[in-house]
């Protein structure tokens, strides 16, 4: 009998100065940014001899967040400076165009809209929406509670959904002056994505708990039994057998992958994937399947064959991973290390080992 065909293989390995912080696919896929704790901000692209480019020389300030705008033409990133950065790309080229200072030091979250060049960013307990076409600040939104710990963006750019102490404020972009909807959550929200139609918004939280909520229903869903805070979230992009979502947890060691039952008012059903032996840092599905790709501390990588058992696992960091990123179309997965690695895998097109 041949030899089997692992349906991940690695492509490329190369090494940053520091702990990666943060590693984003454009949305178009032909390039991968990285960042690190040494202040690098780097490209990597399939076609330009497959070595880094770096935008960033290193400093003493970490870069911890970047985000890519929905044309792939603009980079964002920011971290303990206290100053955004953005990039124009143009193959391997790229060039400062708007450097967005605050007095508020170290910002660490920021993305992009999905639909316009409008770049949202948070100085502590404010987010600032910034617009590429005019070079201005259109509006500063107050969350008040506390620093800002997550933002996401809804699919069609209409809302944007801010986390942190108390909960989830979701303010209506076609009227940023509107009072915001509040999800409130009697813990700390660290965690917060839309499903991809946009029906349902999840909000991971401190005190171990998962709160759902679909936007035509004002009860929310909460499960609980969670190890630890629920770090990170994850949706599928595609509907179960039932026509219904699939959202993954990570919580300590472990992940949570919840299915909607059918149904309006049907609750959400569970199963847990254990094997990692360190703290997740990081998960993904595969667009356009239902395969999980969980990364973590104890320096592995598993490929979960449908949600639910190890189909292969990935490694090359031994220190421990610190974050992970799959690429839109599906074709690799890149991770990293705590201490630089930046590794990156092919799907195997021998045979049809890895199709959906």
């Amino acid at each position: 009998m041949g030899k089997a065909v692992l349906p991940w293989q690695k492509h490329w390995q190369g090494m940053l100065a520091d702990y990666v912080t943060s590693l984003q696919w454009s949305a178009d896929g032909s390039t991968l940014a990285a960042a690190s704790a040494a202040g690098e901000v780097v490209l990597w692209q399939d076609k330009a001899a497959e070595k880094l480019h770096y935008l960033e020389p290193d400093s003493e300030e970490s870069i911890d967040v970047l985000s890519f705008s929905s044309d792939s033409q603009f980079l964002a990133a920011s971290g303990s400076a206290g100053a955004v950065k953005i990039w124009q790309l143009s193959g391997q080229k790229a060039e400062v165009i708007a450097t967005l200072k605050s007095e508020r030091a170290w910002i660490d979250k920021l993305a992009w809209s999905p639909t316009e060049n409008l770049l949202a960013y948070s100085p502590e307990k404010q987010v600032c929406l910034w617009d590429l076409e005019t070079k201005e600040t259109v509006i500063t939104l107050d969350f008040d509670q506390s620093s800002v710990l997550a933002l996401a963006w809804h699919p069609s750019g209409e809302y944007l959904a801010v986390a942190g102490n108390q909960g989830v404020k979701i303010w209506d972009a076609r009227d940023w002056q509107e009072d915001p909807y509040c999800l409130e959550i009697p813990s700390v929200s660290v965690a917060v994505a839309w499903s991809p139609e946009g029906q349902y918004l999840a909000a991971g939280n401190m005190d171990s708990s998962l709160v759902v909520v679909d936007i035509k229903n004002p009860h929310p869903w909460v499960m609980r039994g969670f190890y630890g805070k629920v770090r990170q979230l994850a949706w599928c992009d595609r509907p179960t057998v039932l026509g219904t979502p699939l959202l993954a947890a990570c919580h300590a060691e472990s992940i949570a992958v919840w299915e909607k039952q059918f149904g309006p008012n049907a609750g959400w059903d569970a199963w847990e994937l254990e094997g990692h032996s360190a703290l997740v840092q990081a998960i993904g599905f595969q667009p356009n399947t239902f395969h999980l790709a969980s990364a973590a501390e104890d320096g592995q990588l598993y490929i979960w064959r449908d949600a639910e058992q190890v189909w292969q696992l990935l490694e090359g960091a031994p220190d421990g991973f610190s974050t992970l990123a799959l690429h839109p179309q599906g074709k690799a997965i890149a991770a990293a290390g705590v201490s630089g690695e930046l590794i990156i895998w092919f799907k195997s097109t021998a045979g049809k080992g890895f199709s959906p």
